[in-house]
């Protein structure tokens, strides 16, 4: 009797449902009445805290289009894990003796940079552990597209295929903030889908006076409107050159909502323009995966469960060159996948005419 734990950790995205349904139907496929499948709840907390169900076979029928996970998420920071406390005590120990107390022979997690962290010193601890990436930031080491991505792109993009008509109605600059602290995958792809006449990334610094340069030539050239799409971490040039503390203590001063409303203050007093932003939030992760998040996350589940079958733990499943491989967690752990500065998307980009503000 195989006995396999699955959990979803960190941020919810498109995509969660459907690897749980492509893990749980490719399990019960290959081993029928020999496997046990838990459930545990809302992340690692429940792993850490022992709240655990098990699974039955409808409960991973009708789930492919659900957004969300079924089986809850928390966020539990990585470097919190080793710190010992009144509420839950030792962590790591916790996770290792419910892991035990289950008599699992794998645990499948589902999550981002901060949950491989976490999976690879579960797996450096003796547990068997094997990982699919989500996240709509697409900004995980070793996989060349996380599943919620392509799905969160489609919805941002609609909000600047949204906006255009109204900016268009009313010859107005608008703002789009885009979801993404620390790497732009998301403005990017979204920026390009959308038509946005300039895509800020944390990754390339900006100027106001480049980007306002942007709205003076659009609008001798008879334009009404300019769209920017603006990644949330986006910085300005001078901040780029701060230090993490510095950066912060220079947001807190400026008590602006976020970024975008910062820089529409700066692009109205630089340009005279009506600037107006547009903060889509937590809509980018939110409702159905698009078909191709669908096929990709049973992609993924599917390829874990064949992991489980080979006995080969302590890896992620990961796409590249449209294959599905298995890549070390050793590999992947504590590594950001940034955008980079010579990728073909930002060459296609700039070959259009797209500004990035530097």
């Amino acid at each position: 009797m195989r006995k396999i734990g699955i959990l979803t950790s960190g941020g919810d995205c498109q995509g969660l449902n459907a690897a749980i349904r492509g893990l749980g139907k490719a399990l019960l496929c290959e081993f029928g009445k020999d496997i046990e499948i838990y459930g545990i709840e809302d992340g690692y907390r429940g792993l850490i805290e022992g709240n655990y169900h098990k699974m039955k076979p409808h409960d991973f029928s009708g789930i492919i289009t659900l957004g969300g996970t079924i089986l809850g998420t928390s966020r539990q920071p990585f470097k919190l894990m080793r710190v010992i406390d009144e509420n839950s005590g030792d962590k790591v120990q916790n996770m290792k003796d419910n892991y035990k107390k289950m008599d699992l022979d794998c645990l499948v997690i589902l999550g981002g940079n901060g949950t491989h962290k976490t999976a690879n010193l579960l797996s450096e601890e003796g547990l068997h552990v094997v990982t699919m990436p989500k996240t709509i930031d697409n900004d995980i080491w070793g996989t060349d597209i996380t599943f919620g991505f392509q799905s969160a792109v489609d919805v941002a993009a609609n909000v600047l295929d949204c906006i255009h008509t109204t900016a268009t109605s009313h010859g107005r600059i608008f703002i789009v903030e885009v979801m993404g602290h620390k790497v732009g995958w998301l403005t990017l792809h979204a920026g390009i889908a959308g038509s946005a006449d300039a895509i800020l990334l944390p990754e390339i610094p900006y100027t106001v006076d480049s980007i306002a340069n942007v709205i003076e030539q659009r609008s001798k050239a008879g334009k009404r409107f300019s769209i920017l799409a603006v990644a949330e971490g986006a910085i300005s040039k001078e901040e780029s050159q701060m230090s993490k503390k510095e950066l912060k203590a220079k947001r807190a001063a400026e008590n602006y909502p976020s970024i975008s409303y910062r820089l529409a203050k700066e692009l109205e007093d630089a340009t005279g323009h009506e600037i107006r932003v547009t903060v889509p939030g937590h809509i980018q992760r939110g409702g159905a995966p698009c078909p191709y998040d669908r096929v990709l996350s049973t992609r993924f589940g599917a390829a874990a469960a064949h992991l489980i079958k080979q006995k080969k733990y302590g890896f992620m499943v990961a796409m590249r060159n449209n294959e599905i491989v298995p890549v070390p967690l050793s590999e992947v752990a504590g590594k950001l996948k940034t955008v980079p500065l010579d990728c073909e998307v930002i060459k296609t980009a700039r070959d259009i005419g797209v500004s990035f503000g530097d």
